[in-house]
């Protein structure tokens, strides 16, 4: 048996009919593992997280998260044990574990770092390296052979990809407008290049877009849909108005990273049980049996 399956036998997906109020018609889902409608959630940052706090979520809402992200690198502060701890706690429910874009960070104090840190990321358990530049300038052939690098680890690489330089500091709008944004075609003739490399699945920065901006970028989601196509790429989300207007415009099964505050919130949209006024009852899907 393996790895993932002794998971899934362990604390296995509740079927349909298990629901409460299952007698309640809702948007049918794809069962995890799942290709569609992936939902990424923010681990410890904003707030702490331990193994009891993670228990409980993924006790009650586990068949709807897909993957654990850490953010802000965080997992650095814990002790081996901890991070471990955490990490075999999301597999016991199917989740994935990824880190965050800390892999700039490492780069920016010294190449000979890399392997290390890969390797680290190895041993400590996670699924999934993000590769992103927003804080440095790096050309998209060093991101390619880091993402076969990472490959052969037998890790996933998922690379993160914005429009605007200095995402993900927290900067201010007005700080963020004078450094300027790039060209969404260049940002998406990148994302191409990581999905011919192997990458399965393109980050998309909300900075820029949805985020730290005056007015939404709603052009540029709609760019990366339409030349990447949907099953290859996840947005940031993280405010409720945000993922409500994607899944408006691009259906319940988008892929979201949200907080992992917002699951409960982002599931009942996806399912069509309760939303802002603009989407109640208007959110829909159809499966033949």
């Amino acid at each position: 048996m393996s790895s993932r399956q002794e998971r899934r036998a362990a604390h296995p997906t509740s079927p349909e009919s298990e629901r409460a109020f299952a007698f309640l018609e809702i948007n049918q889902r794809q069962n995890k593992p799942r290709c569609a409608g992936l939902t990424e959630i923010r681990g410890p940052y904003y707030a702490p997280m331990g193994r009891r706090y993670l228990e409980d979520l993924f006790e009650t809402m586990g068949p709807y998260v897909d993957s654990l992200k850490f953010a802000g690198g965080s997992f650095a502060l814990f002790s081996r044990s901890a991070l471990r701890e955490l990490i075999d706690t999301a597999h016991r429910f199917e989740v994935e574990v990824s880190t965050d874009g800390f892999i700039e960070h490492v780069l920016s104090r010294g190449a000979k770092l890399v392997d290390r840190y890969i390797g680290d990321c190895a041993e400590s358990g996670f699924d999934t390296i993000e590769i992103s530049s927003g804080f440095i300038s790096i050309p998209a052939e060093d991101e390619i052979h880091l993402i076969k690098k990472v490959q052969r680890a037998g890790l996933k690489a998922k690379p993160e990809i914005g429009i605007q330089f200095g995402a993900g500091g927290a900067s201010s709008v007005t700080a963020l407008e004078e450094q300027g944004t790039s060209s969404p075609q260049w940002a998406v003739t990148r994302a191409k290049r990581f999905l011919d490399a192997g990458a399965p699945l393109i980050m998309i920065e909300s900075e820029g877009i949805t985020e730290s901006v005056k007015s939404w970028r709603t052009d540029v989601p709609a760019q990366f849909a339409n030349a990447l196509g949907l099953e290859h790429i996840m947005f940031e989300a993280a405010d409720p108005s945000v993922f409500a207007w994607y899944v408006k415009n691009f259906g319940p099964e988008v892929n979201l990273f949200v907080d992992h505050s917002q699951i409960v919130q982002l599931e009942a949209l996806r399912r069509g049980i309760l939303g802002t006024a603009d989407l109640w009852r208007r959110v829909a899907t159809f499966k033949e049996d």
